[in-house]
């Protein structure tokens, strides 16, 4: 049945310095988090492999990243930070390829104080480059910027993109609308692909009950279908909220009923490996 695969997670070693968002506020991201304290998570849910996102503005920390996946065997594939706005990203982008676990970049248009940002020329530009060429690419986008990613999308239509967290739906506060039309929307491109990660932290992170989520991941699932929907579990961060054990039941109720074990092989391993192109290097 393939590789099972979580397709979102984080290591980071604060001494490195390149966190900024990690503020002695946030005592519990506060520290080191490598794979060592994951492998044990990872061998009870039957989890062969992972693929380790950037949680940095750095170069460096997606250089960091890549020689980590050089000793550690459970890390199949690295999706680093590249930034389209900076004239060299292409120069970037040729020194991380070379990489065999380098599998893509992320877009942290969350980060952006104007994601219209995306819209102009050179940005667009870039993405229409990389989608050319096959590139998978993360969005990792707050739902306000929907309706910009919408049109990004509609600006490179061939993007190889897998929307992260299902667009941060507002899931604390239980509203569906807009972001529930928002995604049927981006699913519309059918080079789009969607995690089901990050749904921990947008519910209440002490009182959220299972139920929270169904009807999210039930959306997403009709919308993608069962071919573009990728597990992940946002280790570490989902630590605010939830432990492992409780994000993959949290997922696992919340899926529609009768999935075959082709359609659960798929969401758990088989899209991950076929998006980032695991094994095609």
């Amino acid at each position: 049945m393939g590789m099972r695969i979580d397709a979102h997670q984080h290591y980071w070693s604060i001494a490195r310095g390149d966190y900024g968002w990690i503020t002695p506020e946030l005592p519990l991201m506060n520290r080191d988090y490598l794979p060592e304290m994951l492998e044990a998570h990872l061998k009870r849910h039957g989890i062969d492999r992972t693929i380790v996102v950037q949680a940095a503005q750095t170069a460096a920390e997606t250089e960091y990243l890549l020689e980590l996946s050089e000793r550690t065997e459970s890390i199949a594939g690295v999706v680093g930070l590249l930034d389209l706005f900076d004239p060299g990203h292409r120069e970037l982008y040729e020194k991380f390829r070379g990489h065999p676990k380098f599998v893509g970049f992320r877009v942290m248009i969350q980060e952006m104080e104007d994601a219209s940002a995306v819209l102009e020329d050179g940005f667009v530009e870039g993405l229409t480059y990389y989608a050319q060429l096959g590139v998978p690419v993360d969005l990792l986008v707050l739902p306000h910027q929907l309706d910009v990613l919408m049109e990004l999308a509609d600006r490179v239509p061939g993007l190889r993109g897998v929307i992260d967290h299902l667009g941060k739906p507002p899931i604390a506060s239980g509203r569906l609308d807009p972001w529930r039309e928002q995604l049927t929307r981006l699913a519309a491109h059918p080079n789009l692909y969607c995690k089901l990660s990050g749904m921990v932290t947008e519910a209440d992170h002490k009182q959220w009950r299972t139920g929270d989520f169904l009807p999210y991941v039930r959306h997403i699932v009709e919308a993608f279908g069962t071919k573009r929907i990728l597990f992940g579990s946002d280790w570490p961060v989902c630590l605010l909220a939830a432990d492992y054990d409780q994000v993959v039941e949290v997922l696992e109720r919340s899926l529609p009923q009768g999935l075959t074990e082709e359609e659960r092989a798929d969401l758990y391993g088989n899209n991950a490996a076929g998006f980032y192109k695991l094994g095609a290097k």
